[in-house]
């Protein structure tokens, strides 16, 4: 049995912005959280959204990863593309590499994503063939967060 997870309330917490209640998912729609929002209402969410913050706009294309994971993404192995077959790697590069930098000033050593997006997702993200089937695999950003040692958990985990 694996042991859960647990994170520090006592410090800042980097937070997907859905999950705060900010309408920017790829839809246009929010996914809030309550453990997000008592992050809110403590004033210790620092809130990202990687697709916008990477300069993507709300709403926008569904995207997947396609070869791989966020990790194959961050070697440059696998790219982010929309159903239409747009590539999107950079902006999900870019706003990675934001979230990190937000982390990094806020002190953050924690961060709460939104599961099985192509950035945020940890665990399992979706495999690029938009069939809604789930492979094993982080996101772009939550693979560089815990590349550089954060501790990444997802909504579900919560």
């Amino acid at each position: 049995m694996t042991e859960p997870t647990y994170i520090s309330l006592s410090g800042p917490v980097l937070v997907s912005a859905c999950l705060a209640g900010r309408t920017c998912r790829f839809d246009g729609s929010s996914s809030k959280d309550a453990l997000v929002a008592s992050l809110v209402a403590a004033g210790r969410a620092v809130l990202v959204c990687p697709e916008v913050d990477g300069g993507l706009g709300t709403p926008r294309p569904p995207a997947e990863i396609v070869g791989g994971d966020g990790k194959a993404v961050l070697e440059g192995r696998a790219r982010v593309v929309t159903e239409a077959g747009l590539d999107v790697t950079e902006a999900y590069l870019a706003g990675a590499r934001r979230a990190l930098d937000a982390a990094r000033r806020s002190g953050a050593t924690a961060a709460i994503l939104k599961s099985r997006s192509p950035s945020c997702g940890k665990g399992g993200v979706y495999d690029g063939s938009f069939s809604k089937t789930l492979r094993a695999g982080d996101g772009v950003t939550a693979a560089l967060l815990e590349a550089h040692g954060l501790t990444v958990l997802t909504d579900e985990e919560t």
